[in-house]
């Protein structure tokens, strides 16, 4: 076991319960890709809060536990991490929560619009889809899942169940889960003023070339 990635996704843990995209008990789980690798790093505990670095456990990505021990509850959602992966080369990083508000989006069957900047920004501009229900772990719900999943989108919904986010870094994948908790608060809470309004499509796209424009200039100091 390599203990500076078993360190990385602890640190990605704390910081997802740190920022709140996640329930009230913590449930949910993270795993890091090491770089060119056919293997992930797991949280097998089972809630992301103060998970304890001997849980975290190494599966290969044929779904195989190759170091650790792993409930079978949360191998149940090995499938999910493991599907990323395989489909896109890029993702190192994947997270899966029942984030309150999102899971709301997902319990009543619908998408998240973009009706909140940063979405556009962080490459959502068609908001989040949603996966249809399958039954943990179900082959049924990983095809769903896969059939769900956009290119370049770094987030699907759950139905019945929850978020599940993937990107480049556990920064960026953090980043993206906070994002998407924070665009279904807003839409829930838009509700009593007449319903949330997407941004255009026009502006969409502005929106996206001026964050990516600000990451070129980096930070300015004052």
């Amino acid at each position: 076991m390599d203990s500076d990635i078993v360190e990385q996704v602890i640190e990605a843990a704390r910081r997802v319960v740190a920022g709140g995209a996640i329930s009230a008990n913590g449930h949910g789980n993270v795993s890091i890709r090491p770089p060119d690798s056919d293997e992930m790093y797991f949280t097998g505990g089972p809630s992301l809060r103060d998970h304890p670095a001997e849980a975290v456990v190494r599966v290969g990505l044929d779904g195989a536990l190759r170091e650790g021990q792993l409930p079978p509850i949360q191998a149940a959602v090995v499938a999910m991490h493991t599907a990323m992966y395989a489909d896109q080369s890029v993702v190192g990083c994947v997270i899966h929560t029942h984030s309150p508000f999102a899971t709301a989006y997902a319990v009543a069957h619908r998408p998240i619009g973009c009706w909140v900047e940063a979405l556009a920004m962080f490459g959502l501009p068609g908001g989040v889809p949603i996966a249809d229900y399958g039954p943990r772990g179900s082959e049924q719900a990983i095809a769903n899942i896969r059939a769900a999943v956009l290119p370049g989108v770094p987030a699907v919904l759950l139905a019945n169940h929850g978020v599940l986010v993937f990107h480049r870094t556990p920064d960026l994948a953090i980043t993206v889960g906070g994002v998407v908790e924070e665009a279904a608060q807003a839409g829930i809470a838009a509700i009593g003023l007449g319903g949330p309004v997407p941004i255009p499509d026009d502006l969409k796209a502005a929106a996206r070339q001026r964050a990516m424009s600000f990451l070129q200039r980096g930070v300015a100091s004052v």
